[in-house]
C-alpha cells in the first residue's frame, strides 16, 4: 500500500517505502485487535445472559393444565373499568405444548384458540376457595 502524501512522509522523516510498510504492519495489528474485541464482546454477552437467566423463572405447563392469560397488550386498561381493569383473563386449558416456551390453549369447553402465546404471558390457575366449595355441593 503506498501513500501519496509527501507532506506526511517529510513530517515523519521517513521514506515512502518505510511509511507504507509501517501502515501494512499497523493494518495487520488492527485485524488482531478486532478479533480480540470480538471475543471480548462474545464473553460480555454470555456474562449478561447468565446474569439475566438467574432472575428468570421458567414457566412450564403441561397439556390439560389450567392457566390464566395476561390481557395483551400489557398495560392496556379498559375505558369501562379504568385503573380497576383486570390484568388476567381465563381460565384456559393448555391444548398443545410447543417448543420454545410457546403454548396453544383452548377454552374450558375444549374449543381451541387460533393464537399461540408465549409462556411468559401465562400463569398457573388455582381455583378459589369458593369454586372448591361449589364442587362439593
Amino acid at each position: 500500500m503506498t501513500v501519496r502524501s509527501n507532506r506526511l512522509a517529510k513530517h515523519l522523516d521517513i521514506s515512502m517505502d518505510e511509511y507504507s510498510e509501517a501502515l501494512s504492519i499497523e493494518l495487520q495489528d488492527l485485524e488482531g485487535k478486532r478479533i480480540v474485541a470480538f471475543n471480548h464482546l462474545v464473553a460480555q454477552k454470555k456474562k449478561v445472559e447468565r446474569s439475566y437467566n438467574k432472575k428468570v423463572k421458567s414457566k412450564l405447563f403441561c397439556k390439560g393444565e389450567l392457566v390464566w392469560k395476561n390481557i395483551l397488550p400489557v398495560g392496556f386498561k379498559s375505558p369501562e373499568y379504568g385503573k380497576r381493569s383486570p390484568n388476567w383473563e381465563g381460565p384456559f386449558k393448555i391444548h398443545k405444548v410447543l417448543r420454545g416456551g410457546a403454548y396453544h390453549f383452548a377454552s374450558l369447553e375444549g374449543e381451541p384458540h387460533r393464537r399461540i402465546i408465549n409462556g411468559k404471558y401465562l400463569k398457573k390457575y388455582y381455583p378459589t376457595m369458593w369454586e372448591c366449595m361449589d364442587s362439593y355441593i
